[in-house]
């Protein structure tokens, strides 16, 4: 009795001060969620050459493997806020992207970043999407075929990267005499190492495969060495939001329980000729999480 007549008294309550219900879930949303609610809006950080993750197709429109997964992220935040939301998209770079994400202007980032716990303390992350490591692009007559081959020669390194740590600590162990060039992003390497301006060019292996296949001359191309770092990647959302964070591991568990995330996979991976490795399919498994 006294249950139903607390319930009478809430249901006045709200309306006497005019809320609906829908106001009043409007209301109880927090952080991001408040946020992209108010505006109407999700600000989405993507990359411009991430080649297959998020990339610029033929109409200058954020395409690609990240970019899927995001949409999927969107749909689950329009159902936890209850409407339709724009979408507004920024490019991002490895130098801005993490600043951006920390000072808020985007919401959620779409591209190749690598979850690590000195970035965690800055931004947060969703569960894995891709597993991959350093390697080295060059021309199949560079004579190059690890790091230790750069005696002597010129790489180029995307600025704020995990690959530019890594190169640059392989040549100091090795105690090599490399020249390097500090490049914006994997369009500018790509470019510097097919106009000679470098000998390699060094990311994650994956995204080097993404850039011979968009190359004019792919069979000039090799990616060569062993891995050099292990570079898990995951989509990036705000620090401090377990909200929000919830919203978008609950849009990526759907994903990998239902089986969906095979085809998105196949999508983009399939032309380049990348099976999925057991290390990412186990990331998938344990990404399901039960509802």
């Amino acid at each position: 009795m006294l249950l139903k007549s607390t319930k009478r008294i809430l249901a006045s309550a709200v309306l006497a001060i005019g809320l609906s219900p829908a106001a009043l879930h409007a209301q109880e949303l927090t952080g991001t969620l408040a946020k992209i609610s108010e505006a109407g809006e999700i600000v989405i950080g993507h990359r411009e050459s991430s080649v297959p993750f998020a990339y610029l197709n033929d109409n200058q429109e954020p395409v690609g493997y990240s970019i899927d997964l995001c949409m999927k992220v969107v749909e689950e935040v329009e159902k936890t806020i209850g409407k339709e939301i724009d979408i507004r998209y920024v490019p991002v770079n490895p130098k801005t992207r993490i600043a951006l994400m920390a000072n808020g202007t985007i919401d959620l980032e779409c591209g190749s970043t690598t979850n690590n716990l000195t970035r965690q303390q800055q931004v947060e992350y969703l569960p894995t999407t891709f597993v991959t490591g350093t390697k080295i692009l060059t021309r199949k007559d560079s004579g190059i075929s690890s790091v230790s081959d750069l005696d002597g020669k010129a790489i180029a390194l995307a600025q704020g990267t995990t690959n530019e740590r890594a190169i640059k600590a392989a040549v100091e162990d090795l105690d090599l005499d490399v020249k390097i060039l500090p490049v914006r992003d994997h369009a500018e390497g790509m470019l510097s190492l097919e106009t000679d301006r470098v000998d390699a060019y060094s990311t994650d292996h994956i995204l080097l495969h993404g850039l011979i296949a968009k190359s004019k001359t792919p069979e000039d191309f090799a990616v060569v060495g062993e891995f050099l770092s292990f570079d898990p990647y995951a989509l990036m959302v705000p620090r401090n939001d377990s909200a929000f964070e919830l919203v978008g591991k609950t849009a990526l568990a759907n994903v990998f329980r239902s089986g969906e995330i095979d085809e998105i996979y196949a999508k983009w991976f399939d032309p380049l000729g990348v099976p999925a490795d057991p290390l990412l399919k186990a990331a998938f498994q344990l990404g399901a999480l039960p509802e």
